[in-house]
């Protein structure tokens, strides 16, 4: 079993900061030639300096992915400089808000449930024959709210919770093609993305009160699990979840 990705081609998205660049950054150093997706063409400039100092090649393809017909632009033109797909990683998603449900506007909704669940549907099922052609695996990045919703997040767990279903019929869909689909649910990571968590010392320690290993997750700590899930010491695995929330889940 070997966790090297030498010769693999790889997409990942939401990949301009935090897991998803630390994903493609790390792919990079296991071997693997990197498209990254995300909006900002700046930022995506930065990761592909540091993929191609590592001696890989780099594709930016900017794209909005609420925008469905540039997200299919953007796969497209990754298959396109890359030669091909072995890998796809849907990390792009978040959460902008926090409400109850009983003031939640269906609006809010709507946009969460479009750039959690819907955005990666669009994309896995334009690059679904590139990655049949290359027998490839496809990571969805969810959340331990998939399994364990808090209070005032109810429209993140659900589109979470969605993503955990989908991986889980896509693979039974793909596995007689080859293609490997499985949910990575990370844990309270340390990025911009959870600064809403970090309003004060009280909501922090409240957070983290709830983690047995008492601190935050690092990006790279998300980043090997998702080499694991790409590389064939994950051969026979699909259809799963990959929980890596410093035993959060495991909480009563």
């Amino acid at each position: 079993m070997s966790f090297d990705l030498t010769g693999k081609r790889a997409l990942v998205t939401g990949a301009s900061r935090g897991i998803g660049r630390a994903i493609a950054v790390e792919y990079a150093k296991a071997g693997a030639d990197v498209a990254v997706l995300a909006r900002n063409a700046e930022l995506l400039d930065e990761v592909v300096a540091e993929i191609e100092s590592h001696g890989r090649r780099g594709v930016a393809c900017p794209a909005d992915v609420l925008d469905d017909e540039a997200l299919v632009a953007a796969g497209a033109r990754a298959v396109s400089e890359l030669g091909g797909l072995d890998v796809l990683v849907n990390n792009a998603g978040g959460n902008s808000f926090s409400i109850p449900v009983a003031q939640m506007r269906m609006s809010g909704w709507s946009k969460t449930l479009k750039l959690n669940l819907d955005s990666l549907v669009v994309l896995t099922q334009s690059l679904l024959p590139a990655l049949m052609e290359s027998q490839g695996s496809i990571i969805n990045v969810s959340s331990v709210v998939a399994l364990r919703g808090g209070p005032t997040m109810a429209h993140y767990a659900a589109a979470k919770a969605a993503v955990v279903s989908f991986t889980q019929r896509l693979a039974l869909e793909t596995a007689w093609a080859g293609v490997r689909v499985n949910a990575l649910l990370p844990g309270w990571i340390d990025t911009d993305l959870t600064d809403f968590l970090r309003v004060s010392d009280e909501a922090e320690a409240g957070v983290l009160s709830r983690v047995p290993m008492s601190r935050w997750g690092r990006s790279g700590e998300i980043a090997e699990p998702a080499i694991f899930l790409a590389s064939s010491a994950s051969s026979f695995m699909t259809g799963q979840s990959l929980i890596v929330d410093g035993g959060l889940s495991a909480m009563p």
